[in-house]
């Protein structure tokens, strides 16, 4: 076992479809991701990124190949086994946000944290100082509709923080903004990732991104080409 990898991957593939209509997303990947780092995974639409974040995060599985979280192989854990992963050990920001905007914002990042079972009071508190961190005071009863992109993506990324996970997987986080919201959003996402002690996973077509980050990975028709 490597002591530094916290995730590694060993010949994974992802294939879609069958016969003449098979579409191969991933093709024998290869990689070990070190602990405590930033990594970005960059290539074109296409290249297979999104695909690759799904599978490490445990949100896919595999058509073949290995995945190991710890040194504990995950790509062939139930689906029980897997949700409880993710829950515990996985944080997501999307692209999208994927907030709930029938909650505020400050019961978004709470929403996280019900599974541990911590008193309610605990986790405001917490949700309030993740909330502070990522440049968000003041509007903690807002919905997320009433808040910019760049806010609701912050909000995000708080809640992915939220249960304290060792691993912080995010899409395309910055697709949605402006040069200067996505500079802002890196920036905080790189304190967040040291002061909580977390490992990150982006996958970014952003270049601004990509050379920001201390480790990155080119994937280009579902292979590693450079890292």
């Amino acid at each position: 076992m490597d002591d530094a990898a916290i995730l590694r991957t060993e010949g994974l593939t992802k294939t879609y479809g069958k016969g003449s209509g098979k579409t191969v997303a991933l093709d024998n990947v290869n990689l070990k991701i070190t602990r405590g780092k930033l990594l970005a995974v960059y290539g074109p639409s296409g290249s297979g990124k999104t695909t690759l974040l799904f599978l490490l995060g445990g949100l896919d599985k595999p058509t073949s190949g290995r995945i190991y979280f710890e040194g504990v192989e995950v790509s062939n854990m139930s689906e029980r086994r897997l949700s409880k992963l993710r829950r515990n050990s996985f944080g997501f920001v999307f692209q999208n946000y994927n907030l709930v905007d029938e909650l505020t914002v400050l019961e978004n990042v709470m929403l996280t944290m019900i599974f541990e079972g911590k008193p309610d009071a605990e986790r405001k508190d917490r949700a309030k100082e993740l909330l502070r961190r990522v440049g968000i005071t003041g509007k903690e009863r807002r919905r997320p509709s009433q808040l910019s992109a760049g806010e609701q993506q912050r909000v995000a990324v708080a809640r992915s923080v939220a249960n304290r996970p060792e691993l912080v997987f995010m899409d395309e986080p910055t697709g949605n903004l402006d040069q200067e919201n996505s500079q802002q959003l890196m920036r905080m996402v790189a304190d967040m990732v040291q002061g909580e002690g977390a490992t990150c996973v982006v996958a970014t077509h952003n270049l601004e991104v990509v050379n920001e980050a201390p480790s990155k990975v080119f994937l280009k028709s579902g292979r590693i080409v450079s890292s």
